[in-house]
């Protein structure tokens, strides 16, 4: 009896790259492939396609027009902080607009967002002070356990927002921190199956931070760090996670399409603060994928108070 024909590496290749493009299309990426060398037996590498997924219409176009980034809102954030807290008996809206230089409309999103973030509270005569969430992060007292209660309660109202479970992890010292993650029973965390910190070449968190990092690190991290298949998605050639780390558009959303774990997709967003390498992550089961480009939007455009938190 005939056996059954098996495709070649060639062409399993080609089927997984068409896959990832089918899944990339779903999500609202476009899937841009780069081609790679061959490998030793004429086949190519695993994966001899990179996919670098970039915005619909393609690459970010080089027109000098500023990106979308929670950046500049908390360089402002922190003028009007530095103002409030030299007025400890309260200070109206209209000096604040002075000195911090910022328009009326853009100042007022910014008082809002800092009364409920809990760093400002706003007095019954309109004044306003220093809030309780900045005094902790700024007494020194206990900072590190006030900054993780500070990131708690602000990863679940994301959590809530997005409608997806939602995670927060730094690089330090060489290593991928266990993310500070919130889920609940409609949106559950990703099963952990291998520890994200030996995963970081599959995760749309670990790529994320990966990301951030110059390529000296990258490669230190890579030479204590193996990178083995963990699903048939996953990117094990170090050479094509280094190019598509190159590759990664700082203001476009590191994707993870069931890279990591089978069932799940992730996206993550940088979060910059000072040196801080770190970064904000949601998960979502494949058959929410068509949410994934919306929730890595809304994610990006609310890492303010995130950011301002380890600013302060």
């Amino acid at each position: 009896m005939r056996g059954r024909i098996q495709p070649c590496g060639i062409c399993r290749s080609r089927q997984r790259t068409r896959a990832r493009a089918t899944l990339a299309a779903i999500v609202g990426y476009e899937a841009v492939t780069t081609r790679s060398g061959n490998g030793t037996n004429g086949h190519n590498l695993q994966g001899d396609t990179v996919s670098l997924l970039q915005p619909p219409g393609g690459p970010p176009e080089e027109s000098g027009r500023e990106p979308v980034t929670p950046l500049g809102s908390v360089q402002h954030a922190l003028r009007v902080l530095e103002t409030v807290s030299r007025h400890r008996n309260g200070v109206t809206e209209e000096v604040i607009a002075r000195r911090a230089e910022l328009p009326a409309d853009r100042l007022d999103q910014l008082l809002r967002m800092l009364c409920r973030e809990g760093y400002l509270t706003r007095l019954e005569d309109g004044s306003y002070v220093v809030g309780e969430a900045l005094m902790l992060l700024g007494s020194g007292m206990d900072r590190s356990h006030a900054l993780r209660a500070r990131l708690q309660s602000t990863l679940d109202e994301l959590r809530d927002t997005v409608g997806a479970a939602v995670y927060f992890g730094r690089y330090r010292d060489g290593e991928l921190e266990s993310a500070q993650v919130a889920d609940g029973p409609t949106t559950p965390a990703v099963n952990q199956w291998v520890d994200f910190r030996s995963a970081a070449h599959a995760t749309a968190l670990g790529k994320c931070l990966l990301s951030q990092l110059d390529h000296d690190r990258r490669l230190d991290h890579l030479s204590r760090h193996r990178t083995p298949r963990l699903t048939s998605r996953t990117i094990t050639d170090e050479r094509l996670l280094l190019t598509a780390l190159d590759r990664q558009p700082s203001t476009v959303p590191v994707l993870d399409l069931q890279d990591y774990a089978v069932g799940t997709v992730c996206a993550a967003v940088p979060v910059t603060a000072g040196s801080a390498v770190s970064c904000l992550a949601l998960s979502l089961p494949v058959a929410q994928a068509h949410r994934l480009r919306r929730a890595a939007e809304m994610l990006s455009q609310r890492a303010a108070p995130v950011m301002l938190s380890l600013a302060i």
